[in-house]
């Protein structure tokens, strides 16, 4: 198979704000499996002919239909899972062709068809990804938690990257009016600084080339919200106070930074190599999160900004009404449940670890293609959490008859009234929320929950000085009973038969 790595696309700004002349564009990147498998391959429409051997050959053209099978090619034997009796499956007839399609027009790359019309995975659903730039980052962002704690550190960082790396660095317009109350000269000592207006924010996924976060989850929740759709690389530094998502230590701030910027893994199975030397391309390993699409449904319109993309969870609850909340529950037309709770929640895996696990639901890793359906204190004793595939699309509705409405909580940041016959349709996002790795994205999320919630933690077992003997079993042959010690011999004893 070709190696191959998808192309980033840069979203166009979809209402041409005005961005400072000075501005460039910022660097292009890649992004590659570690396993050399496509992201997404050219997807081809297949016309099916039949071949001069009775089976159907395959002819391709450019479309978006899916993968089709090529069986019934006249062999004899079996070479898919087991071996075929010759002697007896010899005239035999074979079995029909089968095709392997998805119902949404893409092609099938994973599900494919063996010879023998055998279905078979050829890779597995994700991968660990890796961040190669094409060119050289132009911009970050730095953000840094509430407060003056971390002046000093975010000082710090803006100089290590605008001074020794050649980096434009922008902040929010808060910190820089801020910055220029506090810090004497700080126009001419730090020109390299800069912030944006608020015309600019459509266009800023177009000009930022990473995020550096110092603080905590919340911080990164709100770096996702400042963004919108894309959202440009995020390496996270842990100055907060749980810290499940920032897995970078600062005192190393530097040395992970400086492979961010000039990559640290080489991409072997992709085989990129640099136009200039030739030399492989070099990257870090990245998270690429899901994230899940709201939008607010109202005698059956969306609402105008109600439109909601979320990293954690979205959730319906009850508010302040004395009443359970009454949540008809429906996958595109199919009515699933209804729900008499205190609410319900949609999350997503990198939300299983927030308000999900804490309502009960399952810890999930960030990268499985999953959507969890979590009810927050349901008056039932059988109504148990549940993970659904990420293709799932999800109404939420309060019932015409409930006894009051519902609130719904996007990320814990927005919120929205719903009143009966009012809806939320819930489904994945297109733009996922792209962190770089410490280590490993399985490493990095098992070192999480452990070091957060002391995942597994108990004293263990103390090894035994000396073994106990083993009790003794009973074997009986023949009517006749035997002992079976511990040391192997056998000691005859007399049975009785009735």
């Amino acid at each position: 198979m070709m190696h191959r790595c998808m192309n980033s696309t840069q979203m166009s700004c979809s209402k041409g704000a005005e961005v400072s002349s000075a501005w460039q564009k910022r660097g292009r990147y890649g992004i590659g499996r570690l396993d050399s498998m496509y992201h997404r391959p050219p997807t081809y429409n297949k016309d099916v002919t039949r071949g001069s051997d009775g089976g159907r050959a395959i002819k391709r053209r450019r479309d978006n239909v899916c993968v089709s099978a090529s069986a019934g090619q006249g062999n004899t034997g079996y070479n898919g899972c087991g071996t075929c009796l010759k002697s007896r499956a010899k005239n035999w007839e074979k079995k029909s062709d089968i095709y392997i399609l998805r119902s949404d027009g893409f092609s099938c790359t994973r599900e494919t068809v063996t010879s023998d019309g055998s279905l078979q995975f050829e890779h597995p659903s994700s991968q660990q990804h890796l961040l190669v730039w094409k060119t050289r980052p132009k911009s970050v962002m730095v953000l840094k938690k509430l407060g003056e704690e971390l002046l000093d550190d975010f000082i710090s960082t803006m100089k290590f990257l605008g001074e020794e790396q050649g980096l434009r660095v922008l902040i929010e317009p808060s910190d820089y009016e801020e910055l220029k109350k506090t810090v004497s000269n700080f126009s001419l000592d730090m020109p390299y600084v800069d912030t944006w207006a608020p015309e600019d924010s459509i266009c800023l996924h177009q000009y930022v080339d990473f995020i550096v976060c110092l603080g905590g989850d919340g911080l990164m929740l709100h770096a996702t919200h400042l963004f919108g759709c894309a959202i440009p690389p995020i390496i996270s530094f842990k100055l907060g106070s749980l810290g499940f998502l920032t897995c970078h230590d600062f005192e190393r701030a530097r040395e992970h930074l400086d492979a961010v910027i000039n990559g640290s893994d080489e991409l072997d199975t992709c085989r990129l190599t640099n136009s200039v030397d030739g030399s492989p391309l070099t990257g870090v390993r990245i998270t690429l999160r899901m994230r899940l699409m709201c939008e607010v449904f109202r005698n059956g319109r969306r609402v105008p900004g109600q439109s909601h993309e979320v990293l954690n969870e979205v959730v319906l609850s009850r508010g302040s009404a004395p009443y359970l909340s009454n949540i008809e529950v429906y996958e595109r037309e199919t009515f699933i449940t209804k729900v008499q709770a205190d609410g319900v929640m949609l999350a997503t895996p990198t939300g299983s670890t927030a308000y999900s696990v804490a309502a009960g639901g399952s810890m999930v890793h960030p990268t499985v293609p999953a959507i969890l359906f979590t009810p927050i204190c349901p008056h039932s004793l059988s109504f148990r959490p549940v993970i659904l595939p990420d293709y799932a699309q999800l109404i939420l509705r309060i019932a015409g008859d409930a006894r009051s409405g519902a609130i719904a909580t996007f990320d814990g940041k927005y919120t929205s009234d719903l009143q009966a016959g009012d809806a939320v349709h819930v489904r994945m996002s297109p733009h996922p929320v792209p962190t770089i790795n410490y280590e490993d994205q399985t490493t990095d999320w098992f070192n999480s929950i452990e070091r957060c919630f002391k995942w597994n933690d108990r004293l263990e077992q103390k090894k035994m000085t000396k073994l106990p003997q083993r009790p003794s079993k009973t074997a009986v042959t023949n009517g006749v009973s035997a002992r079976v010690l511990s040391t192997g011999e056998q000691a005859p004893t007399t049975s009785t038969q009735e």
